[in-house]
């Protein structure tokens, strides 16, 4: 992919400045909202192209949970929430709407880019294998996930989580583990996200959800027997 676009959607002039200067000392193309109806018309505008979404909680109009609801409806496309507060019942909220990253300001713009980064490496990766783990067939290179055949939908988080426990099969996983590596930085809240990301991936995999085995006192396994 030689370009990619990213939607900046905040009511905050100065912060979209701020981040989209950022952004584009790294080349990345920019699209901006300064509210959530205009977020969801330029998305819907650009969904074909725009590769990742940084969406402001608080906006006039919708709010960002609105705007990510909308963007959920048939699109994959990361999300990263920014917002000013820091409760961890919001961002349980979020990962439940499907946020892929949830940062609280004040942030740093160069942690914002590098995490950023990140996701974007993560999905427009160039590994090319599909593997097959006991009838769930993970394509690396499309991004998606089958089950004994039946494509299964997953956000980035699932997806990644997913990946990631197939990738280490049969080994005990920490739910420190977990969220260092899945979740790419060091993350400071609750293992229940982690819980909540396993109960959902579990029920879409159906049958073969039995295959993510709870480890008491330690985390989980992925393991077909």
């Amino acid at each position: 992919m030689n370009e990619t676009t990213i939607l900046i959607a905040d009511d905050e002039s100065r912060m979209r400045k701020l981040i989209k200067d950022f952004l584009k000392a790294k080349q990345y193309t920019i699209l901006e909202a300064e509210d959530g109806e205009r977020a969801v018309e330029v998305f819907e505008e650009n969904k074909d192209k725009i590769n990742l979404v940084l969406l402001d909680v608080m906006m006039p109009k919708l709010d960002g949970w609105s705007v990510l609801r909308h963007i959920r409806q048939d699109s994959k496309v990361p999300v990263i929430m920014l917002t000013a507060r820091g409760e961890e019942q919001d961002e349980l909220f979020g990962f439940e709407l499907g946020v892929d990253e949830y940062i609280s300001k004040p942030f740093s713009p160069k942690i914002l880019v590098a995490r950023i980064g990140a996701i974007l490496k993560r999905v427009q990766g160039d590994e090319k294998e599909a593997k097959n783990y006991g009838g769930i067939v993970i394509d690396q290179e499309g991004r998606t996930v089958t089950v004994d055949g039946k494509p299964i939908e997953l956000s980035l988080r699932e997806y990644e989580l997913l990946k990631y426990l197939l990738d280490n099969e049969n080994v005990a996983l920490s739910r420190d583990k977990i969220l260092n590596n899945v979740w790419n930085y060091d993350y400071y809240g609750d293992s229940r996200t982690i819980d909540s990301h396993i109960k959902k991936i579990r029920h879409k995999l159906g049958k073969k959800g039995k295959y993510i085995k709870t480890m008491r006192g330690i985390g989980y396994k992925f393991e077909v027997k």
